[in-house]
């Protein structure tokens, strides 16, 4: 383990035995008259580490060991302005390091993405230091929006985070920067530089226009949406333009008795044809569906279980050729700007999470692909041992066919065993 590494995971283990309380959130200023105005600064601190141990195969991973180190702060300013508008700017430092063998662009579906965001139009993220492939320190702007929230409805203009589907590992119709199914840090969204404007027309519906802003108008997105709800059934009609893409979607949630269930559909008409195929015959027509289900049963303090099955069309029939496919720009823009969240077609996922009590909650993950049976389990732990402070434990333990000379014969096979480490501080 190299020496960063291990200096992290005394650290945290220091942190975690001392437990110093902190005051949550800090006031920077009120108007004493009204009160109805203020400004507040939160702020919070990651510190991470993941090792991991890779498969055998020397074309993919000369050195099979690996470990990262990462560190993230992160301010938040939120700005009442008036009752009815507010205003909230993020600002984060990031810093990676990382053995030889990991570099610190490695592709980790674990860890936080490194790559470009998609549907900015200035990235606002700049490089602080660099040492070849082994650290690397930036800072950003994730968030600066203002929002203004008149009686008809809500409008926001800026970098803000947009979550559109219903789906907890999978989407078919979240597009702005979905998160990977297997991504441990899972708290913040990146931002895109949007506007929303949502006009409620009944009490339970409402209209929506997005505007979602890349450097270029042919890189853009301009979606719409009608959302509505009648009792216990919640639903959602997405239509307009992702990027280059013409696409119609929809989501639909519902509790039924004691359980949820949500479904998600999505069609893409894309300038360019799928290698594999798509709808009807038709290789331009690309389908996504996400179908699934919880609940909670009544087992203690309750055992909560999560099923979800996903279909992308943007995956491959074959994930043996993923690598060369990833060499073809459009392709490698497509996975990298999220609009497939797994190299596959399908993709099945099982979650169960229990609390033991307020302080310890333990969870485990089953992700398999049901095309070669390949699949990961991520066990966790979370301590909250102090009110505003968290360490978290997880595994990953991968299982499918090995690589073989740089090619792929799994989905999940070549994913590394891996150990991860991530203690948070809030105040």
């Amino acid at each position: 383990m190299c020496s960063i590494t291990r200096c992290l995971f005394l650290y945290i283990l220091l942190l975690g035995t001392i437990g110093a309380p902190m005051a949550m959130g800090a006031t920077l200023w009120e108007d004493e008259e009204s009160g109805e105005r203020f400004v507040t600064l939160d702020t919070s601190l990651k510190l991470s580490a993941l090792a991991s141990h890779a498969p055998e195969d020397r074309f993919l991973f000369p050195d099979r060991n690996s470990e990262v180190g990462l560190f993230r702060s992160r301010w938040v300013l939120d700005a009442q302005l008036a009752p009815s508008a507010n205003a909230e700017l993020a600002y984060e430092h990031r810093a990676q390091r990382s053995s030889g063998a990991a570099g610190v662009g490695a592709v980790s579906s674990v860890l936080p993405s490194l790559a470009t965001v998609s549907y900015r139009l200035n990235q606002l993220d700049w490089q602080i230091d660099r040492d070849e492939d082994t650290f690397l320190y930036r800072h950003e702007i994730d968030r600066a929006f203002v929002a203004l929230h008149p009686q008809w409805g809500e409008v926001t203009l800026g970098r803000q985070a947009i979550g559109l589907g219903r789906g907890v590992l999978f989407s078919a119709i979240d597009m702005f920067s979905p998160f990977s199914p297997t991504e441990v840090d899972r708290e913040w969204r990146r931002g895109v530089d949007a506007l929303r404007v949502e006009y409620r027309t009944t009490d339970t519906s409402s209209l929506e226009l997005l505007f979602v802003a890349d450097e270029q108008w042919k890189d853009s997105a301009l979606l719409g949406r009608v959302r509505g709800y009648l009792g216990d059934w919640d639903g959602a009609l997405l239509f307009g333009k992702r990027a280059e893409d013409e696409m119609l979607g929809g989501a639909l949630s519902a509790i039924l008795g004691d359980a949820e269930a949500h479904l998600e559909l999505a069609v893409f008409h894309t300038p360019e044809e799928h290698p594999d195929g798509g709808l009807l015959g038709e290789d331009t027509l690309i389908p996504k569906a996400v179908l699934g289900a919880s609940y909670t049963f009544d087992v203690g303090n309750g055992l909560t279980l999560l099923g979800e099955y996903h279909y992308s069309g943007f995956g491959l029939e074959n994930v043996e050729d993923a690598l060369t496919y990833l060499q073809r720009d459009a392709f490698q823009r497509r996975f990298l700007r999220g609009d497939s969240q797994i190299l596959g077609r399908h993709a099945v996922a099982v979650q169960c999470t229990y609390p033991f009590n307020e302080i310890w909650t333990a969870s485990a993950l089953f992700l398999q692909s049901p095309a070669d049976g390949s699949g990961i389990f991520s066990p966790a732990v979370l301590w909250d041992f102090a009110q505003n402070a968290s360490l978290r434990m997880n595994a990953f333990l991968p299982w499918g066919p090995d690589p073989r000379r740089g090619r792929l014969q799994s989905e999940y096979g070549a994913s590394p065993m891996s150990l991860f480490l991530q203690l948070s501080f809030y105040f």
